[in-house]
């Protein structure tokens, strides 16, 4: 049985998990877009937003806690300046899954994960 364990595997150790997730986290906030597989997707999804979260919240100790989880300093100012005035007034939800066509070579189900308007 599955008791008491979160988030899936994905087939990889701890640490290259981790950084997995980090690289596609900082990636979909730098570029506001990415296309992955679904799994990871919903995965990544969490994470980003509770950056873009702690970037509405501000403050010092906010921001170094987004950069434990953004790789690249540039996108947490973006989150911290941009990204927190754009979901000012917006309570959570700022990423949509869109599914597109399966992965050509293992036929993954692929997905785009965008930041909304």
């Amino acid at each position: 049985m599955k008791h008491q364990i979160k988030g899936r595997g994905l087939g990889r150790s701890g640490g290259h998990r981790k950084a997995l997730f980090r690289n596609l986290v900082t990636d979909l906030l730098k570029h506001e877009k990415i296309t992955t597989t679904e799994a990871k997707a919903k995965e990544v999804r969490s994470m980003a937003e509770k950056v873009i979260t702690l970037g509405k919240k501000g403050g010092l100790h906010s921001y170094r806690q987004a950069l434990t989880v953004v790789t690249d300093e540039h996108v947490a100012e973006k989150v911290f300046s941009d990204l927190a005035k754009r979901y000012e007034q917006r309570p959570g939800g700022y990423t949509r899954i869109v599914k597109m066509a399966p992965r050509v070579g293992d036929a993954a189900p692929a997905v785009k994960l965008e930041l909304v308007e």
